[in-house]
């Protein structure tokens, strides 16, 4: 029977996605499990496999093309299967300014010769640029504007050599050059798909949500403390960072206050069972929140070894759909920034969010005496249409105390 290929929804905020490159042709014989495509999202490049066997009869969708979730972008079916009722059910849109592909009988076209390119497949979006995934992956990392490189490859898709090459070039006309008088003093550059994601999402959280916030002040010391011995106590293992201690502290307060750990949904509160803890990385294009699912059931080893991996994961664009959605809380650290106090925006799909700041040393009164200590602000937003001003404040509070007394996060 025939396999309809259509654009996964890999996200909660997903609604379309990109068409990088088909890594299979019309006429392919595939396998389930056969690498189709790669398929560049809000989140990351992933490659789009194929559900069930047979040949790869028509494609729709061509490279670069951004597609919407849910639309058919290719057929598998056997050579002698008619798949005419797919693709009239299937129409693709025309592009603006195109001529009108030729009308083509449809079986006649289901059981014509395999082309290479697909026939009558939408042209790339402007500004879109033909590269392969390591190209596209250092363009980023250099700031290059692809449109600038020239590409070596099939149709002038750029690779990998060609970037190298065009950034050896740059470095030689770096030395000594001048600006050419009456030149562009900006650039625009069109947003990713990642930063026009970002974009739709924070006005869908500040405009509804109404953030309210509230910030405490914790003492590090006995954290800090912990931290080194267990460090200590055992070598070739993950390292626990900072974060990993705020990670389990939070997880922990979340479990005791379960009002912070929801959501507002059609209009009803959503409380969660399961604490399931996002951590904001930030990448190239934006930010991705990976997510440690059973956060507070799990030890201190084991939230840093699975932090550690799904940061480096988010940071190289190959997490999973599953390790980046399903998150019930967020937290956000920019301690390592030196930012000691900032208020973090709310995900729409959660109802609360964690602002971590850097460490510092400062004079603090401890049993009557003046002393030094290491000393974190910790400010949590709050959806005040289920969270009050109250529950938040016994939230960061509990939290605090946690931080103070860290040999709750061993128990």
């Amino acid at each position: 029977m025939p396999f309809q290929v259509i654009m996964p929804k890999l996200s909660d905020a997903m609604v379309e996605g990109r068409v990088l490159q088909w890594l299979k042709k019309e006429g392919d014989r595939v396998q389930g499990g056969d690498v189709l495509a790669s398929i560049e999202t809000d989140k990351a490049e992933i490659e789009l496999e194929a559900f069930g066997a047979g040949v790869l009869r028509k494609i729709l969708v061509g490279d670069g093309q951004m597609v919407p979730v849910g639309k058919l972008i290719a057929v598998i079916a056997e050579p002698d299967e008619d798949i005419s009722n797919l693709l009239a059910a299937a129409p693709t849109p025309p592009v603006a300014g195109a001529p009108a592909p030729p009308k083509v009988e449809a079986k006649a076209a289901a059981l014509a010769a395999p082309a290479a390119v697909p026939p009558g497949a939408p042209p790339p979006e402007a500004g879109w640029v033909p590269a392969s995934p390591i190209a596209r992956r250092m363009a980023r990392e250099g700031s290059i504007d692809l449109a600038q490189v020239k590409g070596s490859g099939p149709g002038g898709r750029i690779l990998e050599r060609d970037v190298e090459a065009h950034l050896a070039g740059q470095a030689q006309r770096m030395a000594g050059a001048e600006v050419p008088v009456g030149e562009r003093e900006f650039e625009d550059k069109d947003l990713s798909t990642m930063r026009k994601t970002i974009a739709a999402r924070m006005v869908q959280s500040k405009s509804p949500i109404p953030h309210f916030t509230v910030t405490v002040e914790a003492d590090m010391g006995a954290a800090l403390e912990l931290r080194k011995s267990l460090n200590a106590m055992e070598a070739g293992v993950e390292k626990l960072s900072v974060n990993d201690i705020v990670l389990k502290a939070t997880a922990l307060a979340l479990h005791r206050h379960p009002g912070v750990n929801a959501k507002y949904h059609d209009g009803r509160v959503r409380l969660y069972r399961r604490v399931h803890m996002g951590i904001a990385v930030a990448v190239e294009d934006g930010l991705i929140v990976p997510v440690i699912r059973d956060c507070d059931r799990k030890n201190l080893r084991e939230i840093a070894q699975e932090a550690r991996g799904l940061i480096d994961r988010a940071r190289a664009r190959k997490l999973r759909p599953e390790e980046y959605s399903g998150g019930t809380f967020a937290i956000s650290n920019l301690g390592m920034y030196e930012v000691v106090e900032f208020t973090a925006v709310i995900d729409p799909a959660h109802g609360a969010i964690l602002a971590v700041g850097a460490i510092q040393e400062k004079p603090a009164v401890m049993n009557g005496q003046v002393a030094v200590r290491p000393r974190m602000r910790l400010t949590g937003a709050f959806d005040h249409r289920i969270i009050d001003g109250a529950m938040g404040a016994k939230f960061l509070q509990d939290l605090k105390k946690i931080l103070e007394n860290p040999v709750q996060l061993l128990l």
